[in-house]
């Protein structure tokens, strides 16, 4: 099979697509489980859990990655090209991937619908408004903001401090001008003047809300228990004290349900949910990913970004609110990527350089040793790019082989399926074989200063870190307040395994700064804001969305 360099749109608006009645017939999803949305998507009724409660569950596969370059390294097209090889070798496979987000896809990074012969389709619709679920999270989350400001507004029973309102509002869509805003200008019938400000709606704690729900009971439970703001007296107020956590649940309760699409070879895939995995904790849902394993031997689903990001919070956050553990992991690197990390600028990434392939390799063996630290089997995949020469992948597959490390070569992007079947049949056989002694590397009842240390040696290979003075003051305050048991969501830049994007590689001999910590407690963790990381990205210079267009036919251009 040959691309002629085709465009990954071009790509999918070729694809013949199946009825999604068909796909589900695959899966032998029940007529009455399924609420089609046209002809290509559908929703699945929460009610199959009840059915097939007594289904023994399928391997999940875990697919994550080193640290990126900013075009992103592919993983999503791995794991979607990894899906369809175990079919390929005659295995029964889900892929359980995350919904795009509207501010990268019209941003930098692009859509998330995986590339080439490798896309869960239809992939215009999936980069877009799908079927409705983070229009239903930001409305949620604007109905309660406006619920607490009306609160104020007729008389404040609860004694909320007007100046200690956490809870701001969320747009889908990166735009840095909302960042800081004032409301309730105008007079008394306008509301009480405050500061605010907008999240991105992907940074919301209703969507990892939603993403760690068990059921409906359970996001009711979860929608009750956020922290909104604190009153008079320093003490927080939550939902249930205002009492909206039933209608949030109700507008919720269709965005629970996780999302069917298809792949180009039909390949089954749960596309549901997709917190930030720099700002939150980067994996699809979890009824996505409990409902796949009961349908499927083998659940490839993937957690955003590197192993120091979407892996570490899968594997501490995701495993323990759903109480199970991957059969194994795989690691994404690219030629490319090796050679940033090994000091090539993005302009020179075209050109041969084996020598800034080794220096680079260092990064992957970071990723790796966390990996072995969780006591998870794994794999690493070479994702080829198609300006990869033959002695830059053999320099990887030496390396790997010499230190012991299990590897294969997948080339999804243009070949689809038939790419990744050597990883497929590796992953199978790894995981019959190989002992899985999955284990955290913090507890519970660790303190959240143990739990950010641990997470910063081990898995970022820092020599410690350093809270300041807000962070402090903030931690009292977690204490104080109950919450020092839940798990603790790093927010940390993508591009490097410490808190500063400009260090590359593998860097020693630095801290990881932790400037803020904010409890989430309706998500269950604390989440730790480091370096300059922002929870509303903003717009580059020329934004994708200066490329997109639609034809007077009605066809889609310019989306990636």
């Amino acid at each position: 099979m040959t691309t002629n360099r085709l465009s990954d749109i071009d790509i999918a608006q070729k694809a013949e697509l199946r009825p999604i009645q068909d796909i589900a017939a695959k899966l032998h999803i029940h007529d009455e489980e399924l609420e089609c949305y046209g002809f290509t998507k559908a929703k699945i009724s929460l009610s199959l859990f009840d059915r097939l409660k007594d289904q023994k569950d399928g391997n999940v596969i875990l697919v994550t990655s080193i640290n990126p370059t900013p075009a992103g390294e592919g993983k999503s097209t791995v794991t979607v090209g990894l899906g369809q090889a175990f079919e390929k070798i005659g295995k029964k496979a889900i892929i359980a991937m995350r919904e795009p987000s509207l501010g990268p896809t019209m941003g930098i990074k692009g859509g998330a619908a995986g590339g080439g012969y490798s896309q869960v389709l239809p992939m215009e619709e999936i980069n877009l408004h799908f079927t409705g679920d983070f229009h239903a999270i930001t409305s949620a989350h604007n109905a309660l903001a406006a619920f607490i400001d009306n609160h104020i507004h007729h008389g404040n029973d609860l004694g909320i401090d007007a100046r200690r309102v956490v809870w701001k509002r969320v747009l889908d869509l990166n735009d840095r001008a909302l960042r800081q805003v004032v409301v309730g200008l105008g007079g008394p019938l306008n509301g009480y003047p405050r500061e605010d400000g907008f999240d991105i709606t992907v940074a919301s704690e209703m969507m990892a809300i939603l993403c760690l729900a068990e059921d409906l009971t359970d996001l009711k439970r979860r929608l009750a228990s956020i922290v909104v703001a604190y009153n008079q007296e320093g003490h927080p107020v939550t939902v249930e004290a205002l009492g909206y956590e039933g209608v949030l649940t109700l507008l919720l309760k269709d965005a629970l349900k996780p999302n069917l699409v298809q792949t180009i070879e039909g390949t089954p895939a749960l596309v549901h949910g997709g917190p930030f995995a720099n700002i939150a904790h980067g994996c699809n849902s979890l009824i996505a990913t409990k409902m796949a394993a009961k349908l499927a031997d083998y659940v490839v689903t993937e957690a955003g970004f590197g192993a120091d990001l979407g892996a570490e919070k899968f594997l501490h956050i995701k495993t323990r609110a759903g109480h199970f553990k991957p059969g194994a992991v795989v690691i994404v690197a690219t030629v490319r990527a090796l050679k940033m990390h090994g000091g090539m600028e993005k302009k020179q990434l075209q050109e041969e350089n084996v020598h800034a392939v080794l220096d680079g390799i260092h990064n992957l063996e970071k990723h790796i040793e966390t990996v072995q630290a969780f006591g998870l089997p794994y794999i690493v995949a070479v994702n080829r790019f198609i300006t990869d020469t033959k002695e830059e992948i053999q320099a990887i597959e030496n390396w790997c082989e010499t230190h012991g490390h299990p590897v294969k070569v997948v080339n999804v992007w243009e070949e689809g399926g038939a790419g990744g079947v050597a990883l497929a049949e590796e992953l199978a056989t790894l995981i019959e074989t190989k002992q899985n002694t999955f284990t955290y590397l913090y507890q519970e009842e660790d303190s959240i200063e143990e739990k950010l240390s641990k997470v910063a040696k081990t898995v970022y290979g820092a020599d410690g870190v350093n809270l300041t003075t807000k962070a402090r003051k903030q931690l009292a305050a977690i204490e104080k307040n109950g919450w020092s048991h839940l798990p603790v969501c790093m927010a940390k830049t993508q591009y490097s395994l410490s808190d500063d994007p400009a260090l590359v590689g593998r860097p020693k001999g630095f801290t990881i700064t932790i400037r803020e910590l904010t409890p989430s407690a309706g998500a269950g963790f604390i989440v730790a804001l480091t370096g300059s990381i922002l929870t509303m990205p903003g717009l580059p210079k020329k934004p994708a969305a200066l490329e997109m267009d639609v034809l007077d036919d009605g066809q889609v251009t310019g989306l990636f």
